[in-house]
């Protein structure tokens, strides 16, 4: 038994060393995360995985603004979980959490509510490792945009771990967690 704990800590420590320099080096013009030890660096995305989120942020955007709801991070915002860095396409934190961010700030906490938009390199880690570390973590309320099938899935946290709430392909879907905010299937994949 006190070997494998040998074993764990010793690969802890190094995915620390390897963590700590992934911090160093990254920067604001590239997209990466840090995920099971390993930095992932993403290429530019399609076209309909930038309109979709468009198309969310021209809404979401402005009806957290107005109705002073809290802060809205977008791709490159960095959060800082445990043991892994993500910067999901999508965000949002409540009001309360927020007063503690600062403009210098790079990495961030949990957030309240993610979404990810789904292309063939990241469908894994979305629907894996990043749907068990944000459920893990509290984030309360997940959605999955599939730009290919036009579907949106809605995963609510349940006791850390989330249960899928609905998956729609048309008709209006409302956050739990962005008090109000809706949005119509169909227009999060307009052209």
């Amino acid at each position: 038994m006190r070997n494998l704990l040998d074993d764990l800590e010793k690969i802890w420590h190094e995915e620390q060393i390897k963590r700590h320099t992934f911090w160093a080096t990254v920067d604001e013009n590239r997209k990466a995360e840090f995920i099971l030890g390993e930095i992932v660096y993403h290429s530019p995305v399609y076209g309909r995985h930038w309109m979709a989120s468009s198309n969310i942020l021209a809404r979401l955007l402005p009806y957290v603004k107005d109705n002073d709801l809290g802060k809205v991070g977008v791709e490159k915002v960095m959060i800082r979980l445990t043991r892994n860095d993500y910067e999901p396409d999508i965000c949002f934190w409540a009001k309360e959490q927020t007063v503690t961010f600062w403009q210098i700030q790079s990495a961030f906490p949990p957030p309240d509510f993610i979404l990810e938009i789904l292309s063939e390199s990241t469908k894994e880690r979305d629907y894996g490792i990043k749907m068990t570390d944000y459920a893990l973590h509290g984030i309360k309320e997940y959605w999955i945009v599939d730009p290919e099938n036009k579907t949106v899935e809605q995963y609510l946290l349940d006791q850390q771990q989330f249960q899928l709430a609905q998956k729609l392909k048309e008709g209006m879907l409302g956050s739990e967690i962005i008090p109000g905010f809706e949005i119509s299937v169909r227009d999060i994949f307009e052209e």
